[in-house]
């Protein structure tokens, strides 16, 4: 089903979000151990997140015609030399520069280019058939990797290290992940790099020609629905419910750890699903109804039913997300995947980014429950769209079948 580089490529998104995962728990309080002020904690987390972006851009625009595999690498390197600057310096623009450039994460999540070039090197390892099944296990596996990381980030403590020193081994612990990714992406064979571009066609800005308009149809709408799901960011709606219930941290922490299970579950269901209806028809008829159940939240009339309706709406929510990753290296160029990975990541990430500033506003009435409302009618518009924009471009798997998909038509490109 999938080759070597698959397996390779599932090692090095487990070795990165354990990482990420104790890295994010930490970082705030090493940085406020080292005498920084709140203010400048948020300029070293600004600063990462921004930076992230650009190397995003930067890196994944050359990254089909320079080496996916370079690329990686060189991140890599980057990552380690980041983790050693935050163990080693407390000076703030040291941290803010190696914040920057080196993958440091805030979040649990990838920031950087590896998740885009890693994407674009998937659908190398297995046939086109079996692609929507690698992204699936690929996601689970970087989120049980990320839970058991964020886990870890309590085992210094547990064998006695005092804060600082429990701090600092594991940002050295970063560093040797950064360590193993170098190793395991060495390791990858030239099987994962971008075809030669067809037509004689050479790539223009930011990686991008013949991709170009799909990829920009693609990255204004993958935009709508992250600035929709800025608004539900999982530290806000804790903050709802203590607000709006007044639930206290141990029962958050149990509603969460379910969540983040089930929405993990969830990618197992993806694929097959995927083979029944396709692939765009999974990401808009499952995605529809969780949001649809995200509406529901604020309308209910305890707490208990409005966890119930969160709950359910996370074990369908998740659906959209290998079967959306899968689709969108299935219709954009081979040649020019990490590219177009990159380009839609930061639409993504800069668009979730800006809506909390917004949700904070709707939370000052927390019986409306505004943030959901929004959150949910702006993710229907999402879903709609997309359906009614790319009903004619379909992977090449499904141009075969007899019987297409509810609006699917058996072309697979309109650009």
């Amino acid at each position: 089903m999938i080759s070597r580089d698959g397996w390779l490529l599932f090692a090095t998104y487990a070795v990165r979000m354990f990482a990420y995962g104790f890295l994010s728990v930490v970082l705030g309080p090493y940085l406020a151990s080292l005498g920084l002020d709140p203010m400048a904690i948020g300029w070293v987390f600004t600063a990462s997140l921004a930076g992230g972006a650009l190397m995003t851009i930067g890196l994944t625009a050359v990254a089909d015609r320079v080496g996916r595999r370079r690329v990686q690498a060189a991140g890599a390197v980057l990552m380690l030399l980041a983790g050693a600057a935050f163990v080693l310096t407390d000076r703030l623009a040291l941290l803010v520069a190696a914040a920057t450039l080196g993958a440091i994460s805030p979040s649990g999540k990838d920031v950087g280019p590896f998740l885009a070039v890693e994407q674009a090197m998937l659908p190398e390892t297995t046939a086109a058939a079996q692609r929507t099944r690698v992204f699936a296990t690929y996601n689970l596996v970087g989120s049980l990797a990320g839970a058991f990381g964020a886990l870890a980030a309590g085992l210094p403590a547990a064998l006695g290290f005092e804060a600082m020193a429990g701090y600092r081994a594991l940002l050295w612990g970063y560093a040797a992940a950064a360590a193993i990714l170098l190793a395991l992406y060495t390791r990858l064979s030239p099987r994962v790099e971008a075809p030669a571009p067809t037509g004689g066609q050479a790539r223009r800005g930011l990686g991008l020609s013949r991709s170009r308009g799909i990829v920009t149809r693609l990255a204004a709408l993958f935009a709508l629905d992250s600035f929709a799901g800025g608004f539900v960011v999982q530290g806000l709606v804790a903050y709802w419910f203590y607000l709006r219930w007044g639930l206290p941290t141990g029962a958050l922490a149990g509603i969460f750890f379910g969540t983040n299970l089930l929405a993990a579950l969830s990618f197992l269901l993806a694929a097959p699903i995927a083979r029944r209806i396709g692939l765009l028809n999974t990401m808009v008829f499952t995605h529809l109804p969780s949001n649809v159940l995200l509406l529901l939240v604020p309308l209910m009339p305890d707490a208990t039913l409005a966890v119930l309706m969160l709950l359910l709406r996370h074990l369908a929510s998740q659906l959209d997300v290998p079967t959306r990753q899968s689709y969108t290296m299935a219709v954009v160029e081979p040649e020019e995947r990490a590219a177009a990975a990159g380009l839609l990541a930061v639409a993504r990430n800069g668009a979730a980014a800006v809506a909390p500033a917004f949700a904070g506003a709707a939370l000052v009435v927390p019986a409306l429950g505004l943030p959901f409302l929004v959150a949910g009618s702006l993710k229907i518009v999402y879903d709609l769209s997309i359906l009614a924009l790319f009903r004619g471009v379909r992977p090449p798997e499904e141009l075969g079948r007899t019987a297409p998909g509810p609006g699917q038509p058996t072309m697979r490109r309109s650009s």
